[in-house]
């Protein structure tokens, strides 16, 4: 029976526009495994062998926990102590909480177009930086008055210009090693510049601290409405077989996430107005060798996770015997935050998580 009530609760509803929600901060952290957000650290790969720990003492110090509960509040200790016990978190198929992709290619590109446009696009086959046919809920969003230059975005990877569309979309979206421009400059934002191009450790992507840190200075300085922040360390040590170093990466973005809702908290503009939602573009696969990757040779790779926070969610926590949820859902569900009806605009897009939705 608990299968159709689940349904229910999940399917897509008018947006009424009656809650608190005024702002919204979307973060993704690019390929981290279900497996690792709700079991934590995962045994298989402590090791050299398997994870390429360099150290594993100290890894094992750090992270390892004798209980699954223990383990993954170790390392992501704000979504467990605050997100899943104020808000909702998906994807833990251990209890009955299935949240999937889509697209078929369980790869960035054609995630990120599902999850910002609200459904998959045969045609976004690749990573190739080519402009996206579609118009993102960001797009969407800002060609509103009430939202118009008041949507921004801040990504790592340097592919994002193009699945935002900038040319068309006019949003404001910093990426890759793009120097951040807009005015008013001050020497916080002129300091991080300078360490996006002298800290250069990855080929495509700055490190997640620099565009984090620029992304929260624009916070302070212009409140967007809507923001977006996509960080890339997770996948780039995963694909280098490194677990520890994806490992510390989780936990500094588990950090991040925690001083980016302090900080808003701490602000008139969004304090008691803000819905905040974490998610992933894909999964990846197991241990011991297919969790370096992703793709439709790896199939455990379309699995996900995905999270909210806010004075419109309930506190529901950890969902466990519920239907499954689609990453083509948030992009209809960060609209109806708002009060806006993106699903009557786009017909295609995955129907609103509606459990995510005051009641």
């Amino acid at each position: 029976m608990w299968i159709v009530a689940a349904s229910v609760a999940l399917l897509s509803v008018p947006a009424q526009g009656a809650g608190k929600t005024t702002h919204v901060i979307f973060v993704m952290m690019d390929g981290m495994r279900w497996q690792d957000v709700f079991r934590g650290a995962d045994p298989d790969l402590l090791n050299k062998e398997h994870g390429g720990v360099g150290n594993v003492e100290e890894i094992k110090r750090d992270f390892w926990r004798d209980t699954p509960q223990g383990r993954r509040e170790a390392l992501m200790p704000f979504v467990w102590g605050e997100i899943a016990k104020k808000g909702q978190i998906y994807g833990n198929r251990d209890r009955g909480s299935d949240a999937y992709v889509t697209n078929g290619f369980n790869f960035s590109y054609p995630g990120y177009n599902e999850i910002l446009c609200g459904f998959p696009d045969p045609r976004v086959d690749s990573n190739d930086k080519k402009p996206n046919p579609n118009v993102t809920v960001l797009e969407w969003l800002n060609r509103k008055p009430a939202y118009a230059g008041k949507v921004a975005a801040f990504a790592a990877w340097d592919t994002f210009p193009s699945i935002l569309n900038v040319g068309r979309s006019s949003l404001v979206v910093n990426a890759g090693y793009d120097p951040l421009t807009i005015p008013p400059m001050n020497p916080r934002i002129e300091l991080l510049n300078r360490l996006k191009i002298e800290t250069n450790v990855l080929d495509e992507e700055p490190m997640d601290a620099t565009t984090f840190h620029t992304a929260i200075e624009y916070v302070r300085l212009h409140q967007p409405k809507v923001l977006y922040l996509s960080l890339g360390e997770s996948d780039e040590w995963a694909h280098a077989g490194r677990y520890d170093l994806y490992l510390r990466s989780s936990q500094r973005f588990d950090q991040f996430v925690k001083e980016l809702w302090e900080t808003v908290q701490s602000m008139p503009e969004y304090r008691g107005t803000t819905t905040l939602i974490l998610g992933v573009d894909h999964g990846r696969g197991v241990a011991p060798t297919e969790w370096r990757g992703h793709g439709q040779k790896v199939p455990d790779s379309k699995n996900v996770w995905m999270a909210f926070l806010g004075p419109d969610t309930r506190a529901l926590g950890e969902r466990s015997k519920v239907a499954p949820i689609t990453q083509s859902q948030i992009a209809a569900t960060l609209a109806a935050l708002l009060g806006e009806d993106y699903n009557a605009a786009v017909k295609n897009a995955g129907a609103v998580v509606r459990d995510v939705l005051s009641q």
